[in-house]
């Protein structure tokens, strides 16, 4: 399966298409990995090659994932060789990756001796190989022995990071983390990974600190990056974790500043403990303060006495001002009190009565649909279609039918109501009350609801069919074909057969020509043959037959079949039409048995024409029979 897969990719340089040789899952693991083994392999050695012979890897661009790995390989050999330059060992710690790191090793060590430490690809894609094999420039596997490298002729050693099994060849990872050999610090942690570990801080920084590489805290300079919000008037002082905003104009002697770097005045008179002598008076100024001499001053709700020595409480209620505005007032010791009506609050600060609004306070619990404020009090009302139930808050249906909105028929619903239309009305899209005949003969249906004519009606319709030679049937909608000769009311003698027809009917009689004799009611037979000699070339019989259908019958309708008395298997029988076709609409066509009269192209009636036509039987012993057949044919003007 191997072997396969190798050949595979040797041949075809793509795994894509590899057709699998088992239904076995090993063997389809097999000859996966190992063509794609051969892949990277190939695709590595051109980055190696590409490395030496031009000194850079600017020729390859890692657009897929088989350039990816090539130009991988380039790189990592240029590091090997820039350490063969420099004559620094080829076994260095740089945390390049595994393959990276034995490409570098391989170009590293090109040209040593044999005797050197061979370099081994760990690579279980190609564990099937045994032996040494090269696989890369300057690369070997000594997949026989050990499982990384190998000193000497029969000892094997591992890469850092690992550690020999007992079986002296396999290598496994060191888990760092669990021996206590990681020098991750206090409030780390340590995370083990293949051939190494890494370090993670457990605790993250915090706001206005970020990680460092080293897994340490630095402090984020707001002020240098940008991300402070300090305006115009200030500047930005970096802070440890965090910044600070400091004005940039300075305010003088009795001022201070705002946030937004104002300044604004102090009040000296109360920012101090008394700042003027007893006796006197602060009186705060722009920047500074007063002291003056103390007088008698009364505070709001009092004024002087007569005497002006003290103060007394003014009765606000007996003012010449209505302080409560109409409601009660109560007086207060340097100050006053409204009592408020019904319906409204005294605000504490304004010193009024204000309306309350109810509406507001007690959101759908006072009425059931709207609710209107009003001073002091408040009042309900309804929406369209409703009215104020008699204990004012509550809205009943107002039954909008009987006022009669509607043309026909109404039905009341809740809020509203909804007008009908009668059979044969229907509801005026504008309006929604009104209603409008509808014309059943103009609907799309209204060709196919009468046969003839449709005649609209208030509400209705009505059916009617042509003045004569049709009667309405039973339904209303059809018309049916009167037999005025089964009825009586043909004008036919008794030498005339009446014949029906739609529409109508026809007086119909024949004579027999000379050496004929009648037969029935539609044939003339030949007579016996004496002496003559016209005689037996003439027609065996004539017949009559009369035909009636509709205008527009559809083409390539049979009309009319026809068939000789007595035909034996060979007898030839020809059929055609002699007279009466013009136009071309009838074509005669010969049967097994006879003939067919077929209607090759729509008749439009009124039509009345007589088709002639011959039938002629040659018989297998020599005899010939002719018939003549006579066709009435009547095209009504009418298709039902």
């Amino acid at each position: 399966c191997c072997k396969n897969g190798q050949k595979h990719a040797n041949d075809n340089n793509d795994c894509a298409s590899l057709r699998l040789i088992s239904s076995s899952v090993t063997c389809r693991i097999a000859q996966e990995q190992c063509c794609v083994s051969v892949l990277e392999d190939n695709m590595c050695s051109t980055g190696i090659n590409a490395a030496k012979e031009h000194g850079n890897c600017d020729s390859l661009l890692a657009s897929t994932c088989e350039t990816k790995t090539a130009k991988m390989c380039c790189d990592c050999c240029l590091l090997g060789k820039e350490a063969q330059d420099l004559n620094i060992p080829c076994d260095h710690n740089l945390s390049v990756g595994y393959q990276c790191s034995l490409v570098s090793r391989a170009c590293c060590m090109d040209g040593a001796s044999d005797n050197q430490t061979k370099i081994v690809k760990k690579d279980s894609k190609t564990a099937t190989r045994s032996g040494f094999e090269p696989i890369l420039p300057g690369l070997r596997r000594f997949s026989g022995k050990c499982d990384h490298v190998c000193v000497g002729n029969d000892s094997c050693a591992c890469m850092k990071g690992y550690k020999l099994k007992p079986d002296g060849r396999s290598c496994e990872d060191i888990n760092e983390c669990l021996l206590g050999s990681s020098n991750c610090r206090g409030g780390e942690r340590c995370i083990n990974t293949e051939g190494s570990f890494r370090c993670m801080r457990e605790v993250s920084c915090g706001t206005g600190y970020e990680l460092t590489e080293n897994n340490d805290c630095k402090d984020i300079d707001e002020c240098e990056t940008g991300i402070h919000n300090c305006g115009e008037q200030f500047t930005c002082q970096n802070t440890q974790g965090s910044f600070r905003c400091a004005p940039k104009n300075t305010c003088g002697s009795g001022f201070i500043q705002d946030a937004l770097g104002s300044c604004i005045d102090i009040n000296e008179c109360v920012s101090q403990s008394n700042p003027c002598h007893r006796g006197q008076i602060c009186v705060n100024t722009v920047g500074s303060y007063a002291c003056q001499r103390n007088s008698v001053n009364c505070g709001r709700g009092y004024h002087l006495n007569e005497e002006g020595t003290r103060c007394v409480d003014i009765d606000e209620c007996k003012g010449a001002e209505q302080v409560c505005s109409g409601h009660s007032c109560i007086n207060q010791l340097g100050s006053y009190r409204c009592e408020c009506e019904t319906g409204y609050n005294f605000n504490s600060i304004n010193r009024l009565c204000e309306d309350i609004n109810e509406c507001r306070h007690y959101p759908g619990r006072l009425c059931g649909h709207k609710c209107d404020n009003t001073p002091g009090s408040y009042k309900c009302s309804c929406t369209t279609g409703f009215q104020l139930a008699r204990d004012g808050r509550n809205c009943d249906d107002v039954n909008e039918c009987e006022s009669n909105p509607c043309s026909q028929e109404c039905a009341n619903v809740y809020g509203s109501y909804q007008c009908y239309c009668r059979r044969g009305y229907q509801l005026n899209d504008i309006d929604a009350m009104t209603c409008e005949d509808i014309d059943e003969c103009a609907l799309p249906t209204g060709g196919h609801i009468c046969s003839y004519r449709c005649h609209n009606t208030p509400g209705s319709f009505h059916c009617s069919c042509p003045a004569n030679g049709y009667t309405l049937a039973v339904n209303g909608r059809s018309c049916q074909d009167v037999d005025e000769c089964v009825t009586g009311r043909h004008t036919c003698t008794e030498n005339e057969s009446c014949f029906n027809i739609l529409g109508g009917y026809r007086c119909l009689s024949f004579d027999c020509p000379k050496n004929y004799r009648r037969v029935g009611q539609t044939r003339c037979e030949r007579l016996l043959c004496n002496d003559s000699v016209d005689c037996p070339i003439l027609p065996l019989r004539i017949t009559y037959y009369y035909l009636t259908f509709p205008t527009n019958v559809p083409a390539f309708t049979n009309i009319f079949r026809m068939g000789a008395s007595h035909t034996m298997p060979g007898d030839d029988v020809q059929v055609a039409v002699t007279a009466g076709n013009q136009g071309g609409f009838f074509k005669a066509e010969r049967t097994p048995t006879g003939g067919v009269v077929r209607l090759v192209k729509p008749l439009i009636g009124p039509r009345e024409t007589v088709l002639k036509l011959s039938m002629r039987n040659l018989t297998t012993q020599g005899e010939s029979g002719q018939s003549i057949i006579n066709v009435h044919v009547f095209v009504s003007e009418f298709w039902f």
